[in-house]
């Protein structure tokens, strides 16, 4: 028991950096203050983040930072020289090439023909057959959650927290398999107001605790969307498989929110390889 509760207490620490950093993304962070956030010595405390999370703090800075400018790339229009600043670099060069190290592309081509850019090409074709979808029956799977409310690029906030908490109880799969719901529409609802949750299904009958949530999956018929590349880029794929996709399919969209599944993870692999299955739930056409 007792090393139970120090292994929480040391996930929960590491949980309070993560939340900092989202807060004070484009600010000037210290390290020494990251410590005190920690409470661990600053001897120390950058190894024990190594070592739990398996990327450097400085990783996961950079990492979340070039996410951040990858949304802007994607789905705005902000001078690419003030996205270079806001994420930290103080020369368009250097984060010229810190993006392309991480996203295969330079920011200017990547905002010109990103897979965002594929998705609308094909949406402005009314193209239903561009990507391959695939029909498939899920089961109904229970599930531990935490719930989001911000930014949908910011929800692997939330994950780390249900993570926290299921280390805590002893529970963490060696190999989770994150799955995301997506409540609200961000064409409509502000980014600030947006509503998600974290997910980690269970294969037992674990008590589900606050903070966490009890989740039920739905079951049934859903449109299965193998998407390839960064998350930034997603809203093209959604705006096609809603569009574009299923008025042609002979499917209704059913009274659920649209899951994501994440096959593998943005800490291993380049952002240009991240899988995702988008999961829209359906029911055939009356």
């Amino acid at each position: 028991m007792a090393r139970q509760q120090t292994q929480a207490s040391y996930q929960d620490r590491l949980a309070r950096v993560t939340d900092y950093l989202y807060e004070h993304l484009e600010d000037d962070l210290s390290f020494d203050r990251l410590a005190e956030i920690a409470s661990l010595s600053s001897y120390h405390w950058s190894r024990i983040y190594t070592a739990m999370r398996g990327e450097t703090i400085a990783a996961t800075v950079r990492r979340l930072r070039l996410q951040r400018a990858a949304d802007r790339l994607a789905n705005g229009d902000l001078d690419i020289a003030l996205i270079a600043t806001r994420a930290g670099y103080g020369s368009t060069d250097t984060f010229a090439r810190a993006f392309r190290d991480m996203f295969g592309q330079a920011p200017a081509a990547y905002r010109a023909a990103g897979s965002h850019a594929v998705f609308r090409a094909a949406s402005a074709a009314a193209n239903a057959h561009g990507f391959p979808v695939s029909i498939d029956t899920l089961a109904p799977q229970r599930c531990a959650g935490i719930d989001h409310v911000g930014s949908y690029m910011q929800i692997d906030q939330a994950m780390g927290r249900l993570f926290a908490e299921l280390a805590a109880r002893g529970r963490l799969p060696a190999q989770p398999a994150m799955t995301g719901v997506y409540f609200d529409d961000p064409d409509n609802v502000p980014e600030t107001e947006l509503r998600s949750r974290a997910c980690l299904p269970l294969d037992d009958e674990l008590a589900i605790e606050a903070p966490m949530v009890g989740t039920m999956l739905r079951g049934g018929l859903y449109a299965r969307l193998n998407y390839t590349g960064p998350y930034a880029d997603m809203r093209g794929a959604y705006r096609w498989l809603l569009a574009t996709w299923l008025p042609a399919s002979g499917y209704e969209p059913a009274e659920a929110p649209i899951l994501e599944a994440y096959l593998n993870d943005p800490r291993e692999v380049p952002q240009s390889e991240l899988r995702t299955d988008i999961l829209l739930p359906i029911e055939r056409a009356s």
